[in-house]
């Protein structure tokens, strides 16, 4: 056998495992979808071959519109969003260059802090989180929803990483160009990390919408919370809307699937070029 007839079995192996993984990855939304337009009876019966919708039901969108203010949840929801995005951005983008490219004291010890945080688990950071929130008098509050994500230690990691790929041939260029650091950082090495600043972005955009416990213990007001709060609280105590519930998480989705569309090229881009070395 050729090396060529063993480079296609090869990459047809890898393109159907691809496809396998794919479709798995898809099963879940294609579920959502389908559940989205069935009755309660189908949803809960149990042939697991009823899987179309025998009629589909297209008063569950209805019924979720009345039943929820999607205009002020999306609201609040894109608000956080915004705010933390550039929060993350402006604060991981100053710290990545001072930790990847500056010497002073204590470097080491602060950046191994930095990844010390990344390594907790979030729940651990609630409790003093929301003390802080409280003695501000800030909780029912955007600022309350976006107190978490002002520093981002895996923004810091990943930027970090991405001007770390620089050459130092740039500095030193813009150094004897009479530029300080502040300029260098600014005018020349910024503008070569945009793709891992997008990356960066969408990253933050997709944490901060599908987070659930803090904005259902900062914000419990429903006029305040977000959209996946909204959701965990359509959960009846004694019997489940799955149709109405599934109808609500597919209208939830959709900021998320259009962003992806249209940033899915730097999105790709920010990963390739900020997986480097530590």
């Amino acid at each position: 056998m050729g090396v060529k007839s063993k480079n296609i079995i090869s990459n047809t192996i890898i393109y159907i495992v691809l496809i396998l993984v794919s479709i798995t990855m898809l099963v879940p939304f294609l579920w959502m979808f389908l559940t989205a337009f069935k009755t309660v009876s189908e949803t809960t019966q149990v042939d697991p071959f009823v899987i179309v919708p025998k009629v589909w039901q297209t008063q569950n969108f209805g019924n979720v519109i009345k039943a929820m203010d999607f205009v002020r949840l999306y609201a609040n929801t894109l608000l956080m969003v915004a705010l933390r995005i550039v929060c993350a951005v402006v604060t991981s983008t100053l710290s990545g260059y001072a930790f990847a490219r500056l010497n002073f004291k204590g470097k080491n010890l602060m950046f191994a802090l930095v990844l010390l945080q990344m390594m907790i688990p979030v729940q651990i950071f609630i409790i003093p989180q929301y003390i802080m929130v409280s003695n501000l008098h800030m909780t029912n509050s955007i600022f309350g929803l976006v107190f978490p994500g002002i520093v981002s230690a895996f923004g810091t990691f990943l930027m970090r990483q991405a001007y770390m790929q620089l050459p130092k041939d740039l500095e030193e260029a813009a150094r004897l160009d009479g530029c300080n650091i502040p300029q260098t950082c600014l005018f020349i090495m910024t503008p070569l990390v945009k793709s891992s600043m997008v990356a960066l972005g969408i990253f933050t955009a997709v944490f901060a919408y599908k987070d659930l416990m803090w904005p259902m213990i900062v914000c419990p007001d429903n006029r305040a919370t977000t959209l996946a709060s909204a959701l965990a609280k359509m959960n009846g105590q004694y019997s489940q809307k799955y149709p109405e519930l599934m109808m609500a998480a597919l209208i939830s989705c959709v900021p998320m699937i259009i962003i992806y569309i249209f940033f899915q090229k730097q999105f790709i881009e920010g990963i390739a070029t900020s997986g480097g070395k530590l």
